[in-house]
């Protein structure tokens, strides 16, 4: 399964809740001063599709969407050192 133009928000709601920390809403005009230089970038709405991809070369996902993948979490297992 593939994913399609998902929510910046989204994501960021499943990994706060992976790693235990609340995530809150915050206008885009505060992007810059929260994130700083990346802030602008995460303000931008450029949904990404792999459409194109799939037409000419004939591809086909067959892992996990992103969600899918992050929800299995097994990217928030940590070792302690």
């Amino acid at each position: 399964m593939f994913d399609e133009g998902v929510a910046l928000r989204v994501v960021a709601e499943v990994i706060g809740r992976h790693l235990g920390l609340p995530t809150v809403s915050i206008a885009p005009d505060e992007a810059g001063p929260h994130f700083g230089w990346v802030g602008p970038f995460l303000g931008l709405d450029c949904p990404s599709s792999s459409r194109i991809t799939r037409e000419l070369l004939g591809w086909q996902p067959t892992r996990p969407g992103l969600i899918d993948d992050l929800e299995k979490g097994h990217y928030f297992h940590t070792s302690a050192g």
